[in-house]
């Protein structure tokens, strides 16, 4: 579920003017985004883009401090009897400042001026349509969240953090099997000092240019990169791991009991690897996982696997459960893939699940299974064994090897305290 913003704050005596800026400064500006900012008692926005305007706009300068995002309360609290206009850069809601402060104020407390998003720019400079083309942000994210869109033949455009950030992605890519890929630094677009950049991602040798640059990445994989997927199910070798592993033909049903939607939350217990989290993360961008393992060295490789596999965002908890579930977030899903028998933790996933949500545990011990057989009869649901066999050389032939056959128990929380399965709704 998606979160739910906060209150919007008192209203101001005026709405609070959002004018978006290029690195053309105020030629580049609308009428009627001029009108706004020579208007303003108090103008807030980043240095560079204060500098950018001229002495008519006589507003007190406020600069934002850092962090910005505790500040904007304050400084709107602090001039709410004036009339205030905000900088921005580009599309102001677009990865910009017009999010917190829709947050602060509700829609109805703003005039928005956009301009063109560098993203815009980008697409007109390199004649890549825009609605094809992914844009990830790395300002004050970590560089390894791209990961998770590289994939072979992909246009990418990446927001940059500073002028480091195109030699950090050059590394990543190379580190992630597509050194290949060609890198184009797009700097101060729009503005008089526009450049370019380019090369390719395993030989980048450019220095660190402008601050305010876009990367475009035209992703191409080398031949012994490893391929990844967009569904459930990656490849065993993906994963760093001591055998605590779901295997990859169990972990693709699992992730298809488990339904990630947007902005969802999962609990994975007993995390091993952490392949169940890291995948429910890959679905979407807005999905959210805590991954709960109680070995401090599992736990530590968890976060190098969600970090390599472009989902550095798993929070890992490094302690027991059911004890360490105490004070997690409500989740809308719930894997259990170890500790079963553990006193309570069954009951405890179910009491913290929300109605709607769905509980999936997978066992291969007969003790757990017993468990399992027992919720089921109680709660519903769906009790299922998933058998896989690989072929292996048997002598000059070839036979099947049975992997451990797999117990999972699927259900849905209902509106009470009980439960009920798709196939309940269909009978």
């Amino acid at each position: 579920m998606s979160p739910v913003p906060p209150p919007a704050a008192a209203p101001h005596h005026h709405p609070v003017s959002v004018v978006g800026i290029g690195a053309d400064g105020w030629p580049g500006l609308s009428g009627a985004a001029r009108e706004a900012l020579g208007a303003a008692e108090v103008l807030i926005g980043g240095a560079r883009q204060l500098e950018l305007l001229p002495p008519e706009c006589a507003g007190a300068r406020v600069a934002w401090p850092s962090p910005l995002r505790p500040a904007v309360p304050r400084l709107l609290a602090e001039h709410r009897e004036r009339r205030i206009a905000v900088l921005a850069s580009g599309d102001p809601m677009f990865y910009g400042i017009g999010r917190a402060l829709a947050e602060e104020l509700g829609p109805e407390g703003l005039r928005v001026f956009p301009h063109p998003s560098s993203v815009s720019y980008a697409c007109a400079r390199l004649g890549w349509p825009l609605e094809d083309t992914e844009v990830v942000t790395l300002v004050g994210r970590p560089a390894a969240r791209l990961a998770a869109s590289l994939y072979a033949g992909r246009r990418l455009l990446v927001l940059s953090a500073d002028a480091s950030t195109p030699a950090a992605v050059a590394a990543l890519l190379t580190a992630r099997g597509f050194g290949p890929s060609r890198l184009r630094v797009l700097e101060q677009l729009g503005g008089e000092d526009e450049g370019c950049a380019e090369g390719i991602a395993a030989r980048w040798t450019h220095p660190p240019g402008d601050h305010l640059n876009v990367i475009a990445i035209e992703c191409r994989p080398s031949a012994d990169a490893l391929r990844l997927g967009t569904v459930p199910g990656l490849p065993d070798e993906a994963y760093e791991h001591d055998g605590q592993l779901t295997k990859r033909h169990v972990r693709a049903a699992t992730l298809g009991a488990l339904a990630p939607a947007p902005g969802e939350l999962l609990w994975d217990v007993g995390g091993g690897s952490g392949s169940i989290a890291i995948e429910w993360l890959r679905a979407h961008p807005s999905c959210r996982a805590v991954s709960v393992e109680r070995d401090p060295v599992r736990a530590e490789r968890i976060g190098r696997n969600a970090e390599r596999l472009g989902v550095p965002g798993l929070a890992v908890v490094t302690g027991p459960a059911p004890a360490s579930l105490a004070g997690l977030p409500v989740p809308d899903a719930v894997f259990i893939g170890g500790g079963l028998t553990a006193p309570g933790l069954l009951d405890a996933c179910w009491e913290a699940l929300r109605p709607g949500g769905r509980l999936v545990a997978n066992t291969v011990t007969l003790e757990s299974e017993a468990l399992l057989a027992e919720r089921h009869k109680a709660y519903g649901g769906d009790l299922v064994r998933l058998a896989v066999a690989h072929a292996v050389p048997v002598g000059g032939f070839t036979g099947w090897r049975q992997a451990m056959p797999v117990t999972q128990w699927s259900v849905v929380k209902s509106s009470g305290s009980g439960a009920h399965s798709d196939k309940g709704d269909r009978s």
